[in-house]
């Protein structure tokens, strides 16, 4: 490929270069299509994963607050084990 080519032979090995060039090209693209399917994949794998955790905070805070309700634990001791976590 390159100038070589075209000098040797011509009209030729320009169209060989212009080939060349076009299944570079050619890979390029299939290589970025796979990324981007890639990229999309991921993304909806993140979305999935978001959903989940909102369903399970959902869960969570509801079930604390049955729990308060209903006496069985306190407040105080629901603020602590938060602040426990929260911790650093």
């Amino acid at each position: 490929m390159g100038w070589g080519r075209m000098m040797l032979m011509g009209n030729v090995g320009q169209q060989l270069d212009i080939q060349d060039l076009g299944n570079t090209v050619s890979q390029l693209q299939t290589v970025l299509e796979q990324t981007q399917n890639l990229d999309l994949q991921q993304e909806r794998t993140l979305d999935e994963l978001r959903k989940e955790n909102r369903e399970l905070k959902l869960y969570l805070a509801t079930l604390v607050h049955l729990l308060v309700a209903k006496g069985l634990i306190k407040q105080e001791e629901v603020d602590a084990a938060v602040h426990a976590i929260d911790k650093p």
